[in-house]
């Protein structure tokens, strides 16, 4: 009997921005963001951690093809944010560049891509004490995530 597992891998990338919202005032984004919130923005070194769930495959053991995977991750998501800043990424246009917004982007980007198995998990490490994971359905249970972070 089949049995589902999953396999989590890592990538980094580092990437600038600045956590700030046109929907506040100056003053109240510096007493919410503080020194995330400088002008010139700020810079991370972001670990992303992709989590596939599914079904071993019997002859591989094997959820999925982890080179596919690896590409997959480093064209659409390394290759857009290593050494840009967040801020100017048009998914951003109208939404702040928190980690938690990251993580919704990055799941959206992958989503309906994964080579075998499905996505179950994001993960973004922005900081020794900032960790974020987001656990979304697939786009046709839900509309597009990058769709809703446009529209906040």
């Amino acid at each position: 009997m089949p049995y589902t597992s999953s396999i989590t891998r890592t990538y980094t990338f580092c990437a600038a921005h600045r956590l700030h919202t046109d929907q506040l005032p100056d003053d109240l984004n510096q007493k919410i963001f503080g020194k995330c919130n400088n002008p010139n923005g700020h810079g991370h070194n972001y670990t992303v951690l992709v989590t596939v769930q599914g079904e071993l495959d019997p002859r591989t053991g094997l959820i999925t093809d982890v080179d596919a995977l690896d590409r997959l991750v480093k064209e659409n998501i390394v290759n857009r944010f290593d050494h840009q800043h967040l801020n100017f990424d048009p998914a951003f246009a109208t939404v702040t560049t928190t980690g938690e917004n990251l993580a919704r982007l990055i799941w959206d980007l992958l989503v309906d891509r994964i080579p075998s198995g499905r996505l179950e998990k994001i993960g973004v490490i922005e900081t020794r004490d900032n960790f974020f994971e987001y656990i979304g359905v697939p786009k046709e249970a839900s509309g597009s995530v990058s769709n809703r972070i446009k529209e906040n």
